[in-house]
């Protein structure tokens, strides 16, 4: 899986595509957060406060992950070297895990640049260090699951068209309807409306994000993860068939 997993990252980063991908992600968190007006700005805000960049982190995400993943099989299957794949010494479990990490190490890279933003925050605070720590580190981990979920939903989805296009358009999707889908519809349940949000990805994310790590959110990404690898799994050993 070491192999794959490095042949991925290279992949990622002997194209555009690796340096497109932080860039792209750096460039709109960027403007977003400090000079276009609006919302997210947090200079306007008058806070330290990283809580516009986890609001819009997991949207641009949406769609930037599934622009990353698109290529993952629907690719291999596209140029016929799927079957090289399955030729080599390793498990489907294996192949997957490969391609899912290479995905994860590219978009966690990307991430990586934005501790700066704490840094800035934190210094130029009144007074200097007014942030709230808790909450920005339980947000960074909860990104990195919600990243972790939306990785798995494009890996699946690269799997079902050797057309990336269809692939990222589903992708979107699906990460649309378990980030916000679930909050959506909550409002129309009535009584269940805390039982139907908590099916959505948005309500375990801003969960973590108060800066309390609780086992259901991290058990909950988790399974997400796991659901949509282990359907990539089937996925696979049923074209390998």
């Amino acid at each position: 899986m070491k192999a794959l997993l490095l042949r991925e990252i290279k992949s990622f980063f002997g194209s555009l595509t690796g340096y497109l991908v932080i860039a792209v992600f750096l460039l709109l968190n960027g403007l977003f957060l400090w000079v276009f007006p609006g919302d997210f700005n947090i200079p306007a805000t008058g806070f330290a406060d990283m809580a516009p960049f986890f609001t819009l982190a997991p949207w641009i995400f949406i769609f930037l992950i599934p622009a990353v993943t698109m290529r993952s099989f629907s690719d291999e299957k596209k140029q016929g070297t799927i079957e090289l794949l399955f030729t080599k010494p390793l498990s489907v479990w294996e192949i997957v895990n490969g391609k899912f990490f290479g995905a994860f190490i590219l978009i966690l890279l990307s991430l990586l640049p934005t501790i700066i933003y704490v840094v800035i925050l934190s210094n130029y605070g009144n007074p200097q260090g007014n942030i709230d720590m808790g909450s920005t580190l339980g947000s960074y981990f909860g990104l990195l699951f919600l990243v972790a979920g939306y990785t798995s939903i494009g890996i699946f989805t690269s799997t079902l068209s050797d057309n990336q296009i269809v692939a990222f358009i589903l992708a979107v999707l699906f990460c649309f309807l378990l980030y916000f889908g679930f909050t959506g519809i909550s409002g129309f349940a009535g009584s269940f409306s805390s039982v139907v949000a908590m099916l959505g990805m948005d309500y375990h994310f801003k969960s973590m994000s108060r800066g309390v790590l609780d086992t259901r959110d991290i058990i909950y990404f988790v399974s997400i993860a796991f659901l949509f690898l282990s359907l990539t799994v089937y996925k696979l050993k049923s074209l390998r068939a």
